[in-house]
């Protein structure tokens, strides 16, 4: 809103309103009220929920080995993170970017589902929350969206890397197609010629390769939303945890992005120019901010826990911003801890269900997800299993330090991943 009313006031030469046309003037602002409004918002929403002894009853003090007490910590701290996210982006944003419009549904939608989620975990005292196939649902529901109004919406458009330049053996794109359009075209790492077109993926379809294309672009956006979605509710088990691997990815996007949205920066990097993809860099600094603001009461001992409301949000999040600037295929690296905790656990899941066909109780990892194997004790075990990897790690470790090092692995990814641009 403020974009559009100094907008106007720029024609009246009002001293200062032309900076609202900068994008880092925007989205540097928008990242400083992210964080002013979650420190102010999360302080009275604890508050409020301790007044309401509202907490999530399925948590457990015995799940910390250190002796940190975790039972009576407020739940659905996904509100502060959604409400410090978009109060800034409607301010600053420009609301008329489709871009800003689905990323906007994106998490309200996702907040909503995660929000059903604890609500009955908390007030409906069911500690199983929201069916799983509900859960499904929402997630298959919003990617479905999000691929159909990027197949659909004019503005949702790309201009291809085209024109090469021969030099000293070293190739440079020196610019880009004069006219945007649609493309199923998306970024893919490590390859020289590094875009993947899923028409021609979908060749064999012959004269309708493109429409098939389209359908399988779709249901790639439904697979990496509900994939990195999940994949963050996993990661949600320690403090600081999930809201600090997701500030870094946030920051990693955010420079995707904005290198996308720039022709220069995209000739140089040899990527696709996304025009209008700017104002997701205005998004993605709230999303930062609001990450960062949560940590100050969610680091350990959490004041507050994000619950579901959160962590579908926050991964919904990431999956959208990826596919919209056609990244997603550098997730599984930008993501990889999400990934791991998820693989931890289907591995767990199906060891578990083979060797019971066999009347024996086998698991591979002590607990799942997988940063829990690292701060479960072996008293806590189930003494009529067998574990496969009962000796790793050698010791347990106090869930900060576990913490900090799930921080460090995935700033080391994050930089994966922006190399990878280069690596080809």
């Amino acid at each position: 809103m403020l974009y559009y009313l100094f907008r106007f006031l720029e024609q009246f030469n009002i001293p200062g309103a032309r900076m609202w046309q900068y994008i880092s003037f925007r989205a540097l602002l928008t990242l400083i009220l992210s964080l002013l409004i979650s420190a102010w918002f999360g302080e009275r929403f604890i508050k409020y929920m301790k007044r309401r002894k509202i907490s999530e009853t399925a948590r457990d003090a015995s799940i910390d080995p250190f002796g940190t007490a975790k039972k009576g910590v407020p739940t659905m701290g996904g509100i502060i993170i959604i409400v410090s996210i978009l109060v800034p982006v409607l301010l600053l944003g420009r609301m008329r970017n489709i871009y800003i419009i689905l990323m906007i549904i994106t998490t309200l939608w996702l907040g909503f589902l995660g929000f059903l989620d604890d609500y009955i975990k908390i007030f409906r005292k069911n500690k199983e929350g929201l069916k799983g196939k509900w859960k499904i649902f929402g997630q298959v529901s919003i990617g479905f969206i999000v691929g159909i109004v990027l197949y659909l919406s004019p503005d949702a458009v790309m201009r291809e890397n085209i024109s090469v330049q021969q030099s000293n053996q070293t190739e440079q794109v020196v610019r880009h197609e004069p006219t945007a359009h649609k493309s199923l075209k998306t970024t893919i790492p490590f390859i020289k010629n590094h875009n993947l077109d899923y028409s021609e993926v979908m060749s064999f379809c012959g004269k309708h390769k493109v429409a098939a294309g389209w359908v399988l672009f779709v249901l790639m956006t439904i697979l990496v939303v509900t994939a990195v979605s999940n994949g963050a509710n996993l990661n949600d088990g320690m403090d600081g945890m999930c809201a600090g691997n997701a500030a870094i990815i946030g920051v990693a996007l955010g420079i995707l992005a904005y290198v996308s949205s720039h022709s220069g920066y995209a000739s140089y990097f040899d990527i696709m120019f996304i025009p209008g993809s700017q104002e997701l860099v205005v998004f993605l600094c709230a999303f930062v901010g609001a990450m960062i603001g949560f940590l100050w009461y969610n680091a350990y001992p959490a004041q507050v826990f994000m619950g579901d409301t959160g962590s579908l949000t926050i991964g919904g999040i990431i999956g959208v911003v990826a596919v919209i600037i056609h990244k997603e295929l550098l997730l599984p690296i930008l993501c990889g801890i999400f990934f791991v905790e998820s693989l931890s656990v289907i591995i767990q899941t199906q060891v578990f269900k083979w060797y019971k066909h066999k009347g024996q109780r086998v698991r591979v990892f002590r607990a799942t997800p997988i940063h829990d194997n690292f701060r479960k004790l072996d008293s806590q075990l189930d003494q009529t299993s067998r574990y496969l990897l009962r000796g790793w790690p050698e010791r347990q470790f106090h869930e900060s330090k576990i913490t900090f090092r799930f921080w460090i692995v995935t700033i080391i990814l994050a930089a994966m991943t922006i190399i990878t641009l280069k690596i080809r």
